[in-house]
C-alpha cells in the first residue's frame, strides 16, 4: 500500500467538492468536521484518516473507495473485479449460479456502456468498452467434474391435488 499523498488527496476533495458546486462550510457541516480541518485536508496540509475520508464522501455523495484509491488505501481496480471475485469467492452459491451472477452483471455493464455511447462517434467507443466488458472466460467456464444439483420435490400443500 502506497503512503498517503496528502496534497494530492486534498487536490481531489476540492475538485470534487467543486464539482459539485458545494463550499467548504456546506462539505464540512456534511461530514461532521470542522472547516479549518477540511481547509487544511484540502490544502495538503493534514492527512485524513479512513473514517475522516468516509465522512468526506458522504458530504459528497461519492464513493468513499473513490477517495481510498486517491488516498492510497486501496489499489486502483478495474471495474467490475469486486464483483467478480466476491460472487466467485461466495460458497454458498452453486457454480452454474456464479456464472449467471456474472453474466447478469455484465451484461447490466456493456447495456450501460451502450447507451452511454449514444452521442455522435461514440458507437465506436461504446462498442470498445463493450469489447473490454467482456465475461472472464475461466472463470465462466462450467467445471467438468460438477454436475448442477438435482431439483428437489416438495410436498404440495393439502388440497391442492
Amino acid at each position: 500500500m502506497s503512503p498517503v499523498n496528502v496534497t494530492t488527496i486534498g487536490a481531489y476533495i476540492r475538485e470534487q467538492r467543486e464539482q459539485a458546486r458545494i463550499s467548504l462550510r456546506q462539505l464540512a457541516q456534511n461530514a461532521g468536521i470542522s472547516n479549518p480541518y477540511l481547509s487544511q485536508i484540502e490544502r495538503g496540509l493534514r492527512r485524513p484518516s479512513a473514517d475522516i475520508l468516509q465522512q468526506i464522501a458522504k458530504g459528497l455523495r461519492i464513493s468513499a473507495e473513490a477517495l481510498y484509491v486517491q488516498a492510497g488505501f486501496l489499489e486502483d481496480r478495474p471495474p467490475g473485479s469486486m464483483v467478480r471475485d466476491t460472487v466467485l469467492a461466495a460458497p454458498e452459491l452453486t457454480e452454474r449460479q456464479k456464472q449467471m451472477l456474472i453474466e447478469i452483471y455484465e451484461s447490466f455493464r456493456k447495456e450501460t456502456a451502450l447507451a452511454a455511447g449514444g452521442d455522435e462517434g461514440g458507437e465506436a467507443e461504446a462498442a470498445e468498452v463493450a469489447r473490454e466488458l467482456a465475461p472472464d472466460e475461466a472463470a465462466l467456464l462450467w467445471p467438468e467434474d460438477v454436475s448442477p444439483a438435482p431439483a428437489r420435490e416438495f410436498p404440495c400443500p393439502p388440497g391442492s391435488e
